[in-house]
């Protein structure tokens, strides 16, 4: 069975982000050794289930191969990534706002407290957000006491940071 070809969209050949904290990348690797483990089962089967003949009608055997190409590249993805990374560091300084930092805003009357971190740990149903996300973009290289402005389609949102801790 061939696959066909796609072109590539516009996202898919986007670079990961490589910040990460220490404790994100102690899960990346555990989640690498947890792959690397299940490897050597899923190849046996594979060359369990080749034995039995007809490879054009052995749903087994294609099912077991797309389970060893699915543990291949989440290995090959999480190596890269682990490769790449580079860990968000605390600093002393506090005096703006950079990646690594819980800064506490004032939105239109409302505050609201974020950590600052890398795309890949973003959560923003727990008020981890993205350095790359709008909201973290406008907050970089912010001061305490500093106002700004995000501008959104339905209207800015006047804000105002009143802290900036490390994690």
């Amino acid at each position: 069975m061939r696959v066909p070809y796609r072109k590539p969209g516009i996202f898919s050949q986007m670079k990961q982000d490589p910040l990460l904290t220490a404790e994100k990348l102690e899960d990346l690797k555990k989640k690498l050794e947890h792959l690397k483990d299940s490897k050597p089962f899923a190849a046996s089967e594979v060359a369990r289930l080749a034995e039995l003949g007809d490879f054009s009608e052995n749903v087994e055997y294609q099912m077991a191969k797309g389970r060893l190409r699915g543990i291949n590249g989440g290995i090959f993805n999480l190596q890269n990534q682990i490769d790449n990374a580079v860990l968000i560091e605390n600093s002393d300084e506090v005096d703006q706002v950079r990646v690594g930092n819980t800064v506490t805003v004032e939105m239109n009357g409302k505050t609201k407290t974020y950590k600052l971190l890398g795309s890949v740990e973003s959560d923003p149903s727990n008020g981890v957000i993205s350095h790359n996300s709008p909201v973290g973009i406008a907050l970089m290289d912010k001061k305490v006491g500093e106002e700004f402005e995000i501008e959104r389609e339905n209207g800015n949102i006047k804000c105002k940071i009143i802290s900036i801790t490390n994690i």
